[in-house]
């Protein structure tokens, strides 16, 4: 098969799903891989080393959308890619369908097999890490007086206390977070509906941060105490309330920082919404707000070569095996599966969207097969379905 990488076209990202190792390996498969000029240049991958790891360079993503069975990003895929996505071509990248209804036509209007990376993680993403601990990072840099923050430094100075943090939950991203902020001496609060994840965390760190249960009343009750807030939770979409509204932020002191890394829309914060890295802050009721949605890209390299490993056998399992073997093989790789030939199977999208949609194992006939498990990628459940007049396979 031929597999195309794109160069990203979202503003401000420098990351590329594929560095020149994975090449080496997909080559190696005995496939065929074209890349897009420049799609890792920014990364640190030069067109040079995708050449001498055996990939054709192609100057458009008009030539890899055309000459591809299979094609690949990092971020979701834009309005002028859609008229470019072919039946039966596979696409994949962080879609985040759910989000993005005009992205779900196309897809399904186009009839590709769509998925979805950030569904596919079995031991977490490695972007959620990055953006943990890169968005601490980029909240300290928020406190700082020059940046409109109340200039509190993170661990403290001789005779002037070090910062209060409150981690608004306690999964990859949050633990990374807390893993950065910890180690420069922050005070740090963590908050998650998961009683046996916070226990485990004191646990860890030896009961030297504080954990609570994450609702609205907790986190009003400490908001007056706290420097910064850094949530971390992946709201469900359907959601109409809020973990922090603006009236809230008022209880902050003026120069506070509030870091949304999960930064959904909705999300679990009334005031978010998305910024870029060429102008990442704003302020609302004194408070100010880092909200890029594409935290990791402030770290293109590092981040590019953990997810480019961990989504390798991903890709390689599309083009040895094709869809269905591979989402027999892995229950996390099938979940992963947005759309088929014009069948939406992402479930989250269907309750967000109210489309009619139909689970993987229906759509590609693989129900009584010996199938891996998986947990579902969130607690959005549809009983919307669409019915399959037949099934492939």
């Amino acid at each position: 098969m031929i597999y195309g990488i794109l160069k990203e076209n979202k503003e401000g990202e420098y990351r590329v799903i594929s560095t020149p190792a994975e090449v080496r390996s997909i080559v190696a498969a005995g496939h065929k891989v074209l890349a897009q000029h420049d799609c890792g240049a920014r990364a640190g991958f030069p067109d040079e080393a995708y050449g001498a790891a055996g990939a054709e360079i192609v100057e458009t993503a008009e030539e890899i959308y055309r000459r591809c069975d299979m094609v690949a990003k990092v971020k979701e895929f834009k309005p002028e890619e859609y008229g470019l996505l072919r039946e039966g071509q596979i696409i994949l990248g962080c879609i985040h369908p759910a989000g993005h209804p005009q992205e779900v036509d196309a897809i399904l209007k186009s009839k590709c097999i769509a998925f979805t990376a950030e569904d596919s993680h079995r031991h977490g993403s490695p972007f959620c890490e990055a953006a943990g601990k890169q968005g601490a990072l980029f909240g300290l840099e928020s406190m700082l007086t020059i940046n409109g923050g109340k200039g509190k430094f993170v661990g403290g100075l001789a005779g002037a206390p070090g910062m209060n943090v409150l981690i608004l939950g306690g999964g990859t991203v949050g633990q990374g977070a807390l893993q950065v902020l910890y180690a420069l001496g922050a005070n740090v609060t963590v908050m998650d509906i998961n009683v046996g994840l916070l226990r485990a965390l004191s646990y860890q760190y030896e009961g030297k941060i504080d954990t609570m249960l994450c609702n609205k009343e907790t986190i009003a009750s400490v908001l007056s105490r706290t420097d910064m807030v850094v949530n971390c939770v992946k709201w469900p979409k359907e959601r109409k309330d809020f973990l922090i509204d603006k009236e809230m932020l008022k209880l902050m002191e003026p120069g506070s920082v509030l870091v949304d890394i999960s930064n959904d829309d909705p999300g679990a914060i009334e005031s978010s919404h998305e910024t870029h890295h060429d102008n990442p802050r704003y302020v609302v009721n004194g408070v100010v707000h880092y909200c890029v949605s594409n935290i990791p890209s402030a770290i293109a390299h590092s981040s590019s070569v953990c997810c480019a490993a961990e989504i390798l056998p991903l890709i390689l399992g599309l083009l040895n095996d094709g869809v269905e073997e591979t989402c027999v093989r892995d229950g996390y790789y099938r979940r992963c599966l947005t759309a088929y030939k014009g069948i939406l199977t992402h479930e989250e999208t269907s309750v967000v969207q109210g489309r009619p949609w139909a689970r993987p194992e229906d759509v590609l006939g693989i129900r009584y097969r010996d199938l891996d498990p998986a947990p579902p990628a969130t607690t959005t459940r549809s009983t919307n379905f669409l019915k399959l007049h037949s099934q492939p396979g």
